[in-house]
């Protein structure tokens, strides 16, 4: 199949509610019309895609939903939640997948391995979903990737863990709508170094996500001739973390923390108590914050701190429209907060992963022709054919590249600053800023 280059589309939208005709002429990352849209290879030619979307029926396609409606996970879980209804609203109103309805099937897994082990095999087996999709934290996706991979039925995760990119877990994983740590470090690390230092110590989880952390970001100021003082692997459950700020070496010139879980407000207070007026550059992934105001008292000390954001939590004169379609779809408001109760802080630089990755699955089934779980096979190496993805209302967060050998995309990151009690963007990578070489090849292995 001929490879063609990433194409943008012309015509503008200044309203989020489209009919399936309008969206589908429209280009707005809807990429079942990919002749229309002008999508990068890998991508079936539009007549046949066309064709196959007509081909649909009022059985509906059932995505099970892996969500951490308790636990560690649930504050992502309930925005997690909140945006997959309105991702499922949105396709629907526009004809759905194939021309079939989509119908969320969720079920809590407790933000636990085994119980998300157990949850994969409930929706596989009793909810008969035809697919799975969903889970955050990164030793539940570990934990309940082999039982997806046993019972062969695709499973998409929003996780930002580099176990899928890594090779490690099996075919049937797939994480193509948020981008993984790794390319994030990689991609922001330059910038750190360059502007804040280079002596630097680290906090992080102890537990998967921290350690890719831990690895990649040390790995990446190393590479660029700065050094690490201190790893500091904080326990998911800690409430107090006073006994570890003395651990900080005091010629610390970066404190670079990424925390989650239901102390890391107690732990960003902690540390300006600790600091007072006296602290390093600090730069922040906004997992330590996601969900959590920034002008919440006792939060003053991170003014003029710096974040990683994948998506912006604050509207700005910068969002493109589909952004701002994005932010009214999930009920978000310019603060990035509900519009029903301000205090409700969204998880908006995850959230948005959980929506792209239902319009990607509504991607491969209609460029496949998926229509039961015999198709499987042709869906998964499909997707795996899969080269890009526009930017649009399918991809509001921005365009992907993605890798099928790796089951991955890569995307846009952003460095934002504490202004006056809210986040201001002040650098974007390119996509490319993220890449690095691959370690395995799904396509290798057996369906």
């Amino acid at each position: 199949m001929k490879k063609r280059e990433q194409q943008t589309t012309t015509r503008t939208a200044d309203s989020f509610t489209l009919t399936r005709r309008e969206a589908l002429k429209s280009g707005l990352g809807l990429t079942a019309a990919a002749g229309a849209v002008g999508l990068a290879g890998g991508y079936l030619p539009g007549p046949l895609a066309s064709s196959v979307y007509a081909q649909g029926s009022d059985q509906p396609i059932r995505i099970g939903f892996q969500v951490h409606r308790t636990g560690i996970g649930a504050v992502y879980g309930r925005w997690y939640e909140r945006t997959s209804a309105a991702a499922a609203k949105y396709i629907n109103s526009i004809g759905g997948i194939a021309g079939r309805p989509i119908e969320i099937v969720p079920e809590d897994d407790g933000t636990d391995p085994k119980r998300g082990a157990e949850v994969v095999e409930k929706l596989a087996v009793q909810h008969k979903v035809d697919f799975i999709y969903g889970p955050l934290f990164s030793h539940v996706v570990i934990g309940s990737a082999p039982r997806a991979g046993e019972l062969k039925i695709p499973y998409f995760v929003v996780s930002e863990g580099y176990h899928v990119a890594s090779g490690k877990l099996n075919r049937y994983v797939f994480q193509p709508g948020i981008t993984d740590v790794r390319a994030q470090i990689t991609s922001i690390s330059s910038w750190v170094m360059d502007n804040l230092g280079k002596k630097v110590t680290m906090f992080f989880p102890d537990y998967a996500f921290g350690y890719d952390h831990r690895d990649y970001f040390s790995a990446e100021v190393v590479k660029k001739g700065g050094s690490i003082g201190e790893l500091l692997a904080i326990p998911p459950t800690e409430s107090s973390y006073t006994r570890y700020f003395p651990r900080i070496p005091a010629d610390t010139e970066v404190l670079y923390h990424v925390m989650v879980g239901p102390g890391v407000l107690t732990f960003v207070k902690e540390m300006g108590e600790h600091f007072g007026s006296r602290r390093p550059q600090i730069f922040g992934f906004i997992d330590s914050l996601e969900g959590v105001d920034i002008a919440t008292p006792g939060l003053d000390f991170l003014e003029g701190t710096h974040f990683w954001e994948a998506f912006p939590r604050y509207a700005s004169n910068t969002d493109t429209r589909y952004s701002k379609a994005f932010r009214e779809a999930v009920g978000v408001n310019a603060s990035g907060a509900s519009k029903q109760d301000p205090k409700d802080v969204a998880t908006y630089s995850h959230m948005f992963g959980v929506w792209e990755t239902l319009f990607v699955i509504k991607d491969a089934v209609e460029q496949s022709g998926y229509r039961s779980k015999k198709d499987y096979p042709a869906l998964i190496e499909t997707l795996e054919g899969f080269e890009w993805f526009n930017e649009g209302m399918a991809h509001p967060q921005g365009g992907k590249k993605f890798v099928g050998a790796l089951h991955q995309c890569y995307g846009r990151q952003h460095i934002s600053r504490v202004t006056g009690g809210k986040l201001d963007v002040v650098h974007t990578t390119a996509i490319e800023d993220g890449m690095y070489d691959a370690e395995g090849d799904y396509t290798k292995q057996s369906l």
